[in-house]
């Protein structure tokens, strides 16, 4: 899915970060990724500690490079920073209009943080190796862009809207956190019928719904749609990748049997069909993952 050249890029709301720590006060990572811990473990082969390294943020900078950087759609279509700085203009703008009409809620942007190496978060150390999260202690969004790199390792394509699949997922969870569907997750719940596996279906479909609408959102300076229409085969690199990172296929690639009890983000299968409820009725009541039964 590619940008339309003229539209004008909007980089306030953007951070740059990294490589910087701050004073350890314990716990864990307490962010919504799509597969976290996990991913650290198929690309180091060791779990990550993440307790003993935590602080508030400490990289909260104006992106005064970015801004020089990433100026319009084109610019978003040759560079993965700028993919996600266009990707958030388009999130907002959307989400903005969608939940005021359908949930009557105000909706307020989270911040995008585009950090190197790793970064310090009200919910702890951030690298790339765990993956893009979203942390509601600071209502920010962290992605290190190189972890696109890694997505062939786990069997889908980088392509331009696999990324901004995984942009909007996170996005999907600062959704959640207007509607209050984030406060009703236990940590400590898994299986395919758990809060944790709920909430990440749910991230999906509420990706997929943007999706959908994304041709539509227009950029306010020019009036021009931000995105054009995607093709069958973007989407399917977009739906290649949700299914990547599904709890069995992770295990699979990690060598490690999968166990369906401790699922905590949902099944390959589960996964992409959740997102493609959202991309085939684009809306925030088809995502509703709390009324069924089995997700």
């Amino acid at each position: 899915m590619s940008f339309n050249d003229d539209v004008t890029l909007d980089t306030s709301g953007v951070r740059t970060g990294g490589g910087r720590r701050g004073a350890a006060i314990g716990g864990g990572l307490g962010g919504f990724g799509l597969v976290a811990a996990v991913i650290f473990y198929l690309v180091t082969g060791q779990f990550p500690n993440l307790g003993s390294e935590v602080s508030a943020p400490v990289n909260d900078r104006p992106a005064t490079d970015i801004a020089a950087e990433c100026r319009t759609g084109a610019d978003a279509n040759s560079s993965d920073r700028c993919r996600m700085v266009a990707g958030k203009n388009s999130l907002d703008q959307f989400w903005n209009a969608q939940l005021a009409s359908e949930a009557g809620l105000k909706y307020y942007a989270p911040t995008l943080n585009l950090y190197s190496g790793q970064v310090a978060t009200a919910c702890g150390t951030g690298s790339n190796a765990v993956g893009p999260f979203y942390c509601p202690g600071d209502q920010t969004i962290y992605i290190d862009t190189t972890f696109f790199d890694q997505l062939k390792r786990f069997g889908a394509d980088n392509t331009s809207l696999a990324q901004l699949y995984i942009l909007a997922h996170e996005w999907g969870h600062h959704i959640q956190n207007h509607t209050g569907d984030l406060q009703k997750i236990d940590h400590n719940s898994s299986g395919p019928t758990s809060s944790m596996v709920r909430s990440e279906l749910q991230a999906d479909c509420l990706a997929g719904a943007w999706m959908h609408n994304a041709s539509t959102v227009k950029d306010p300076d020019t009036g021009i749609p931000f995105m054009k229409q995607p093709t069958a085969e973007q989407i399917s690199s977009a739906l290649n990748a949700a299914a990547a990172v599904g709890d069995d296929r992770i295990a699979q690639k990690a060598g490690m049997n999968a166990n369906p009890d401790n699922f905590s983000h949902g099944s390959s299968a589960k996964r992409a069909e959740w997102l493609e409820r959202g991309l085939e009725n684009g809306t925030l009541e088809a995502c509703n993952t709390w009324a069924v039964d089995r997700p």
